[in-house]
């Protein structure tokens, strides 16, 4: 085990707050001298399946714990799951089944198991492991109504609302609805439940974070320490990463996708997805973005670091050969996937464009493939002519290559039958 100052550089890096750290400092000396490791804690709810990289950036701290000879615990929400943590909503969220919480959680422990070591292919813990994984509902399936009127008092609601969520809602009027008061309480007895040390959260989390460390104290339990996590820009640099912004990486991307995307963010964010995403020395990455540095050169290796953590150092070179290929020779890749076009979608053999976008998936509607037409980023055949009028129809043969943006490439493949 690394003596206490190499631990704490390596848990500083890329945290954003650790809340108190000098308490940190003495857990971390007990647990070198005694050879005990801490329990550090992160709890998610599987409200998705998708898991991308701005998800990964606690779940990479808690690897990192993990490497320093810690115990990570996975608290997977399938309680809290049901209530929709407020944090930074202006509204309530979506409620959802246990049933799809419960297989969203099978998928998420797939997808993280990339990350976390311990966790097979399928998400199951492997024996020996410095990993437990619990759900919620193991406990709060237990608890008796005046349990529940128990774990309420130890909160009041003038503390409720310093909640930036819960006053920006009030102030809007509207609704708060009293179960979404009680998820902070749901969260902090999850760290009671398992004497958490250490939780890991987002940024907007540190109020949920701070409750478990009062109602530890009120269990005679030793607090934990709350770090919290920067929230990550997605692909356009301005906004977090999110699927519904459509400037997400997913951890399941194919590499050549992965890597391509990385290639598209602004320089202005690679610093931090250096900082949060790699393991990359800090002094390296300050030598890669220095003023006198080519930014892509510094791109290319945050690519290859990021591609090779999912699929290995040989499948990144691969995908900087690809790209290579598709940006700078402009060439298209190496395989491309291919749609079906029904031939009586085709009338005398042609297809309005827009409708040839939505077949190959490049776009949810006709309105959102007019757009991307009417931005130019549409090109059509082997000679690669750029389609800008909405209103055009195309001539379709067995083969025919769309391309729209510099990403997204595919090959028609004519098929009888009605249309889909």
């Amino acid at each position: 085990m690394l003596d206490v100052r190499q631990q704490l550089e390596i848990i500083r890096r890329g945290a954003e707050q650790i809340v108190p750290e000098q308490e940190l400092v003495a857990k971390l000396e007990r647990s070198v001298r005694t050879g005990k490791p801490l329990i550090v804690k992160y709890g998610i709810d599987p409200t998705g399946i998708d898991v991308h990289l701005g998800h990964t950036v606690p779940l990479r701290k808690l690897r990192q714990f993990q490497e320093l000879g810690h115990k990570a615990i996975i608290i997977i929400g399938n309680y809290t799951a049901l209530v929709g943590d407020p944090s930074g909503r202006d509204q309530t969220r979506v409620r959802l089944t246990p049933e799809s919480v419960e297989t969203n959680a099978r998928d998420y422990l797939k997808q993280i198991s990339k990350i976390v070591a311990g966790l097979g292919p399928a998400g199951e813990v492997i024996d020996g492991a410095r990993v437990e994984v619990h759900r919620n509902g193991d406990w709060f399936r237990r608890m008796s109504f005046l349990d529940v009127l128990d774990l309420c008092r130890r909160m009041t609601i003038s503390r409720l609302l310093e909640r930036d969520d819960f006053t920006k809602r009030l102030v809007a009027k509207s609704p708060i609805y009293l179960h979404e008061c009680l998820y902070p309480l749901m969260q902090g007895q999850d760290s009671v439940e398992i004497s958490a040390d250490v939780e890991l959260g987002g940024s907007e989390q540190l109020f949920s974070l701070m409750c478990g460390r009062e109602l530890q104290r009120d269990h005679g339990q030793e607090p934990q320490i709350a770090i919290t996590l920067p929230i990550l820009v997605g692909l356009d640099g301005t906004r977090r990463m999110g699927k519904s912004l459509g400037n997400y990486i997913g951890v399941a991307d194919e590499p050549n996708n992965m890597f391509g995307k990385l290639m598209s963010i602004p320089d202005t964010c690679m610093r931090m997805y250096f900082e949060l995403l790699t393991d990359r020395p800090l002094d390296e990455v300050n030598r890669l973005l220095a003023a006198d540095a080519h930014p892509r050169d510094a791109k290319v290796a945050l690519a290859k670091d990021i591609v090779g953590q999912y699929y290995g150092s040989a499948v990144a070179d691969t995908s900087l050969a690809e790209f290579e290929k598709r940006f700078r020779e402009k060439l298209d890749p190496t395989d491309i996937p291919e749609f079906d076009v029904p031939r009586e979608e085709l009338k005398d053999g042609r297809i309005w464009v827009c409708r040839l976008i939505v077949l190959a998936g490049f776009a949810s509607s006709n309105g959102e493939a007019r757009r991307l037409v009417a931005q130019g980023g549409v090109n059509i055949g082997p000679d690669r002519h750029r389609n800008e009028d909405p209103k055009a129809d195309i001539s379709v043969c067995d083969g025919l290559i769309l391309r729209v943006g510099s990403r997204r490439v595919a090959k028609v493949r004519l098929i009888p039958g009605a249309t889909p």
